[in-house]
């Protein structure tokens, strides 16, 4: 896990009177290392560390973990939402077809989120901005790298 997540989770657990666990740490690394990952998934990795650990203490501790700025989520269609580590916030690129993620930065979506404000006096939450579409690479637009 990146050391900047660890302090930041280090930091907002004190500020809370909360105590930096084992367990707490293993779902954080799970959600790093994953880069964008479901319940599921976290729940998956961090028990190949702690067989013990049960999907609803996994459920908690991301509640918690997003409660505490540390990690956010976004839902990349229909079904579970999926985990990444805050400080990086990002657009997220679904493609229909092969089910890639890509990141594209929030800056690209300023002026929608400034026309949302101005008509409607909304503020979008950006990070958790999700667009559905086809990939350059299922599109036919980029051949596939070799090797893939």
């Amino acid at each position: 896990m990146p050391t900047r997540s660890a302090d930041a989770l280090d930091e907002a657990l004190r500020a809370r009177g909360l105590r930096s666990t084992l367990q707490r740490r293993l779902v954080l690394d799970a959600v790093a290392a994953l880069g964008h990952g479901t319940p599921e998934q976290v729940c998956e990795r961090v028990q190949v560390e702690a067989p013990s650990l049960s999907p609803s203490t996994v459920y908690r501790t991301l509640e918690l973990l997003e409660k505490l700025g540390v990690v956010s989520h976004t839902h990349l269609g229909h079904g579970a939402p999926t985990y990444h580590v805050s400080g990086h916030e990002h657009i997220h690129l679904v493609c229909r077809r092969c089910g890639a993620v890509q990141e594209a930065d929030v800056v690209q979506a300023g002026a929608l989120a400034q026309e949302v404000a101005d008509r409607y006096g909304f503020a979008t939450d950006v990070a958790h901005l999700s667009l559905d579409g086809v990939c350059a690479r299922c599109a036919g637009k980029h051949p596939t790298p070799a090797g893939r």
